[in-house]
């Protein structure tokens, strides 16, 4: 089968670009695939960050860089390249509304040339919601023949929004790019942690809805035997998380990493960990989870959104059941006085499941069934 696939690639940072780019190696094993990306994804006064891009990456799978996220021209530029490679499928996506009337004109035209649009989605309906959301949505999900789904909730809002989808639910596969575990011992000593500390982990963009001020509250609770690693890059003002944690008791026990992490800087942080904590306030699902379960790191996490599916019901972490402060302390609590290696074995029992040949193979499956 040909496929055509568009989609944020490397050097592009983010869980989007790593997963695409993950998938096109697997389906590159059997099948032709001609990767698709941005010339530019986001203006940059639109985007939050530092920097769009990972320059320190070696992930390379080849992406022709046509599209412009805000220039019509080039969505017209796009389709008709990647019709070139003459794809059975196109495979697109779509992750907030901001891209919708780009990558929906490319949708279009691909349809319209008789191929095949699948669209992966990642969010039908944004965190930080918008009165725009909803219709523009709703027109770019139209100019689909098919869409996969990682969570429930994902699949029921794409439902709600556009009730003709066919949609195949699959979970998230594992990232397996970062290599293999680091030893404990060597990843605390490397961050300046004791060994001996209960060790929890935040990873991943700061951002309002993934509720680390309920996590820093719910710390300060604790005792002396925990320590808490912040590591990710804040897309917005860190003043206020800053002001609770200089107000904590248990200010000295964290430890702030507050920039992009790069890949080869991963094994560290989470080798460190005894769990990693997910305190969001809505979510539908979490690449972190994907990470963590690469290195066999129970989650703990607030029954949001697709999270509960994440932790297979609690069978790979603690579902924390409300949001709240003194819920995810509870959380926290409980994780200790678990024995632990039962979550780490029902993580080990998924790996097949949630590998990218068995998420590959899905993709193919569903795509001639439409």
């Amino acid at each position: 089968m040909r496929f055509s696939f568009l989609s944020a690639f490397p050097p592009y940072r983010g869980g989007i670009a790593q997963f695409s780019a993950a998938l096109v190696r697997e389906l590159r094993k059997d099948h032709e695939v001609a990767a698709f990306t941005f010339i530019r994804q986001y203006p940059d006064l639109l985007f939050p960050g530092t920097s769009q891009y990972d320059t320190g990456t070696t992930d390379s799978i080849g992406a022709h860089r046509v599209l412009d996220s805000i220039n019509p021209l080039s969505w017209k530029r796009t389709p008709r390249r990647m019709l070139e490679s003459k794809p059975d499928v196109a495979v697109l996506r779509y992750w907030m509304p901001f891209f919708a009337p780009a990558m929906g004109k490319v949708a279009a035209h691909l349809q319209g040339e008789g191929v095949k649009v699948i669209t992966i989605v990642d969010n039908a309906l944004p965190h930080e919601p918008h009165f725009y959301d909803k219709p523009l949505t709703r027109w770019y999900l139209r100019k689909n023949d098919g869409f996969i789904a990682m969570t429930e909730a994902v699949e029921k809002d794409i439902i709600a929004l556009c009730p003709p989808a066919k949609v195949k639910l699959m979970p998230h596969p594992l990232y397996d790019h970062f290599g293999t575990p680091m030893i404990q011992a060597s990843a605390r000593q490397r961050l300046g942690l004791p060994s001996d500390a209960r060790v929890l982990l935040f990873f991943g963009l700061i951002r309002d809805y993934k509720g680390l001020d309920l996590l820093i509250d719910a710390f300060g609770k604790l005792d002396e035997r925990y320590h808490l690693v912040i590591a990710g890059e804040p897309y917005g003002d860190f003043g206020a998380y800053q002001q609770q944690i200089d107000a904590s008791p248990r200010r000295d026990h964290i430890h702030l990493h507050t920039r992009f992490i790069a890949d080869v800087e991963v094994p560290a942080f989470f080798g460190a960990a005894d769990a990693v904590v997910l305190p969001y306030k809505s979510a539908t699902q979490s690449g972190i989870t994907a990470i963590a379960y690469h290195f066999g790191i129970p989650v703990i996490a607030t029954d949001v959104g697709g999270l509960k599916e994440a932790l297979n019901n609690g069978r790979t972490g603690i579902l924390v059941p409300e949001v709240s402060a003194s819920a995810v302390e509870a959380g926290i609590r409980q994780f200790f006085d678990r024995d632990p290696s039962v979550l780490r074995a029902n993580i080990e029992a998924l790996r097949e499941e949630l590998s990218w040949k068995h998420f590959a193979k899905g993709l193919v499956e569903f795509a001639r069934t439409l």
